[in-house]
């Protein structure tokens, strides 16, 4: 049997994925300080997506009933929560360190939204994937709640991309 996670476990990882979005979007805006001032409030805006997007999930995780916080395995070294924290800061998606860190501020609007919709694509293949490690009674809908939110997002993007030319 492979590895399996608790809704509350997943939604913890959504939050911080979410976290650090808002910070890509952030270092984003900061780069283009000092250009176009709609392409910075664009980026600003959507961080405080992002910040919207992670206290979302931190409701949903509040709203849980302990049966979908119960841990799937023991761990009394809390290696699960060192583990999950990993996969949310690594697994290539939005917010990832090495996205906002490769930004030079010389990249056009659409190259960092194109940037940025690669980076959502990312999340929800890795959302996808943590789906199958959640078990219908520890909240897989719940899971399938975050895909649809960062479904979301890349539309959004997408039509500020459209807009940009």
């Amino acid at each position: 049997m492979g590895i399996r996670f608790s809704a509350d476990e997943v939604l913890k990882m959504a939050e911080r994925t979410e976290a650090n979005g808002a910070a890509f979007y952030r270092r984003a805006a900061e780069l283009r300080a000092g250009t176009d001032a709609a392409v910075v409030e664009t980026f600003k805006r959507l961080a405080e997506m992002e910040d919207d997007h992670e206290r979302t999930f931190a409701e949903m995780r509040a709203g849980l009933p302990d049966r979908m916080r119960e841990p799937m395995a023991a761990d009394p070294y809390m290696e699960a929560h060192f583990y999950l924290s990993t996969m949310a800061d690594q697994h290539g998606g939005e917010g990832h360190p090495s996205a906002a860190a490769a930004m030079t501020g010389q990249e056009s609007l659409p190259d960092l939204l194109r940037t940025a919709i690669g980076l959502e694509e990312k999340s929800i293949a890795f959302y996808l994937g943590l789906r199958d490690m959640v078990s219908d009674r520890q909240g897989k809908d719940r899971v399938d709640a975050i895909i649809d939110e960062e479904k979301s997002h890349i539309a959004i993007l997408a039509g500020e991309l459209k807009n940009a030319g």
